[in-house]
């Protein structure tokens, strides 16, 4: 994954500032790399999903689809302005989107509080527009929901988890959890990158504080 100084710029542009995208998206094989399943919707009827941000989504996808209920993942990018952006672009800071992945889950194997409590765990929520030595806008913490149910078990979780934080001497968290608007999905490339390419980078750290159960 690319590394970026300290200068990077760290503020989110303006929708006028954001860079203009293009109307056709990323092409896509719709094959999961390791285990075959569809990338793109849709999706059998008893699954969910989930869109996490966590950072550089190379490790957080891989940290995903490893575990058990989590029938398939894909990275893309969210939660900024340009539509269909390639990676080089979101890496410049103006497109206002941050690296995700989605999740598509079977609830009666993995629940959403085991999913959240993997999220929570596997990463920095407090860092801002950082994770770790990876700074930019396009790092930061989200939580894109699909249903009210799950937006609420979000925003409990984030305020459990932040009053395990504070006697650590954490920060607050700076994670952002909003319904989900539009999820890009990411070159063909990045796709399940770390199963294509086992020694490439991941930089997924977490705080080393367990999340206990609501």
């Amino acid at each position: 994954m690319r590394m970026f100084s300290k200068s990077i710029k760290t503020l989110l542009p303006t929708p006028e500032q954001a860079l203009p995208g293009r109307a056709v998206s990323m092409p896509l094989s719709n094959r999961h790399f390791v285990n075959g399943q569809p990338l793109q919707p849709p999706f059998a009827v008893h699954l969910e999903e989930l869109i996490l941000a966590m950072g550089c989504f190379w490790g957080a996808e891989r940290k995903l689809w490893q575990l058990p209920g989590v029938v398939s993942t894909a990275v893309g990018y969210i939660g900024g302005y340009t539509p269909n952006p390639s990676y080089d672009e979101v890496c410049t800071g103006l497109t206002g989107h941050t690296e995700a992945v989605l999740v598509v889950f079977d609830p009666e194997e993995i629940a959403l509080e085991q999913l959240l409590k993997v999220f929570w765990e596997a990463h920095n929520p407090t860092q801002g527009m950082q994770q770790g030595n990876d700074v930019g806008t396009q790092y930061r913490s989200g939580l894109y929901t699909f249903t009210q149910q799950q937006q609420l078990l979000a925003e409990a979780t984030r305020q459990h988890y932040q009053q395990q934080l504070q006697p650590a001497g954490f920060p607050d968290i700076t994670t952002e959890i909003e319904p989900v608007e539009v999820f890009y999905y990411a070159e063909e490339y990045h796709q399940q990158y770390l199963a294509k390419n086992p020694a490439g980078y991941c930089g997924l750290r977490g705080c080393s504080i367990q999340f206990d159960k609501l």
